[in-house]
């Protein structure tokens, strides 16, 4: 029994040193990891940068709520970081889930089609305007609509003229004396050619011995009567038109040129075009001329095509659609660098593309943010100008998403093009103009009006200051802003309407404390970011508010009066913060 006994602590004990063996040579490297892990837990922990996902320009170094919508603040997205700030890394599934492409960008011919709509209209060169040589009453029309046809010396009118009846009689009685006083004879008929009246009919005057009481107007020109100025019955003065007569065997097609337009419609183009009363046909022309003043209300300016018209087919007013082809946007002869409109990101004054800067090993690539200079638009592409050379390679689809990764990494994006490392834990901070700040300052005035009506329990009264604030809100003139300055305004805009909203619709009292919570911490972060706090304004915090979660609150004094209890816990909370 007892050579048994020993065997089995024998047993034991090569078991225990067996462990003990293992513990030392695998327990331990074990234990220094975690070590390890925990101090980089730590670290990591130290620098972490917290940031809003709806907002990704708000960066804190502790977590907390959005000032902006009062989210919960997120981990910053630490995907794609490295030392270099300037650019972002994308792994091959990420580029994958948000339909990343790219492409090489490289030179071509900077020409593209124009369409261009346009009307048929009268050419002004063949346009008349038929006037009297009589004075007078209209005694007869022969021409009594537009449209009619006339041809030069048809009558369009007879005239009943006292004046010419007196000139007439003029004659007859110098005739009488010509023999003896020739130059009154002919200064007499002098005046009668001087109304358009014809040696026919001046002879006809003197042979028959009695004045001519109506006279007739002919045309001048060959046309179509396209407006008729006058009535039977009407009086007109020497000089007046009565018809406006137009040549239709030639006419002009005018057709608009919008300002992006200009640069690649020139005299000399050729252009093909359709009428829309003819479909299915085609007619080509050339652009004689392109108007050099634009309308100043239209924005537009015309291009001119002239269009022999002999068989009449084409009519005033009648719509045209063109299109110029063959039309070069760039330098002649020289080959441009074109890319997609879809590789553009715009901020309203910069123009953006990422560029890929090198593939990495996961199969991915990484990016760099690059502003250019874009030259004129090919409808679906740009000329660039500045900021790009042949062959490299550009994000052409999908630059939206990856501008959105970069944006949430903190680091330089296309609403933030010069963030600095430095920077990126503090919350966001806006500098604006005296009067952009007395814009903003009379959002933070209504709302003070707004608490100091709860602090009273009188919700009809907030219920009229919410909706003064939701008014002030709308009404800020955003013109005293910048680019940067209107695109932070319009996240607070868009949260401070929808609070004061929710206020003014509300039932109770208790609905519109409620929405109180989120509309004061928007407002405490709009006073920071545009920094308004001219004189010191006092953060104040109710612990009790919010089911006991606590909330804030905006006041122009350290004295708490409390806009979520009112009167029954007016002195319920303290002093957080100060803004100075």
């Amino acid at each position: 029994m007892n050579s048994k006994y020993k065997n089995i602590i024998k047993i034991v004990g090569i078991l225990v040193l067996g462990f003990l063996i293992g513990w030392l040579i695998f327990g331990g490297d074990n234990a220094a990891r975690l070590v390890d892990d925990e101090h980089a837990h730590s670290e990591a922990g130290d620098n972490q940068i917290w940031t809003c996902s709806m907002h990704p320009q708000i960066r804190q170094n502790e977590p907390g709520d959005c000032p902006i919508c009062g989210m919960d603040l997120i981990p910053l997205e630490t995907t794609g970081a490295g030392d270099d700030l300037g650019s972002y890394e994308m792994s091959e599934n990420a580029m994958k889930l948000a339909n990343v492409q790219t492409m090489v960008v490289g030179q071509g011919d900077a020409s593209r089609e124009i369409r261009l709509n346009g009307k048929v209209q009268v050419d002004e060169r063949n346009s008349y305007s038929q006037s009297t040589h009589i004075p007078g009453r209209i005694e007869q029309l022969s021409i009594n609509f537009t449209g009619e046809s006339v041809n030069r010396g048809q009558t369009l009118a007879t005239v009943y003229s006292p004046e010419l009846v007196t000139a007439q009689e003029e004659l007859l009685q110098a005739a009488s004396i010509r023999e003896s006083q020739p130059e009154l004879f002919e200064a007499a008929k002098q005046k009668l050619r001087n109304w358009k009246i014809g040696e026919a009919q001046i002879e006809q005057i003197l042979s028959g011995g009695n004045a001519l009481e109506r006279f007739s107007i002919r045309a001048d020109v060959n046309g179509i009567v396209t407006e008729k100025m006058v009535d039977l019955g009407d009086y007109v003065e020497r000089g007046m038109p009565i018809y406006e007569i137009s040549d239709l065997s030639k006419v002009w097609v005018l057709f608009d040129l919008y300002e992006g337009q200009l640069a690649g419609v020139k005299e000399g183009n050729e252009i093909e075009f359709t009428i829309n009363s003819f479909p299915g046909e085609t007619f080509e022309g050339t652009i004689s001329f392109v108007d050099p003043l634009l309308n100043s209300q239209t924005r537009v300016a015309t291009a001119r095509v002239e269009v022999n018209n002999e068989e009449g087919r084409l009519k005033p007013g009648m719509f045209a659609s063109g299109i110029v082809t063959n039309t070069s946007f760039g330098r002649p002869d020289i080959q441009e660098l074109v890319i997609p409109k879809s590789a553009v990101l715009w901020t309203g004054k910069r123009s953006i593309v990422y560029v890929k800067a090198k593939d990495v090993e996961n199969g991915g690539a990484n990016f760099q943010l690059r502003e250019i200079t874009l030259g004129p638009s090919l409808g679906n592409s740009f000329i660039v100008e500045k900021g790009l050379e042949p062959g490299e390679e550009i994000v052409s689809n999908g630059a939206f998403t990856v501008d959105a990764a970069v944006q949430l990494s903190g680091r330089p994006s296309m609403m933030n093009p010069s963030l600095e490392e430095e920077n990126s834990p503090n919350t966001l901070t806006v500098t604006v103009q005296e009067e952009a700040e007395k814009e903003l300052t009379k959002v933070t005035n209504a709302y003070l009006s707004l608490k100091e009506a709860l602090v009273k329990d009188d919700s009809q009264l907030a219920k009229v200051n919410a909706t003064a604030l939701e008014e002030v809100i709308k009404n800020v003139q955003t013109s005293t802003l910048d680019k940067d300055a209107k695109t932070v305004w319009d996240s607070y805009r868009k949260e401070l309407g929808i609070a004061a909203r929710n206020i003014s619709s509300g039932e109770d009292i208790s609905e519109m404390r409620n929405a109180f919570i989120g509309l004061s911490k928007t407002i405490i972060g709009l006073v920071k970011t545009f920094q308004l706090s001219n004189e010191t304004m006092y953060v104040l915090h109710c612990p009790m508010a919010n089911n006991d979660r606590g909330a804030d609150w905006l006041s122009q004094s350290s004295e708490v009066e409390n806009p979520y209890y009112g009167a029954s816990m007016l002195r319920c909370g303290e002093v957080s913060e100060t803004i100075n």
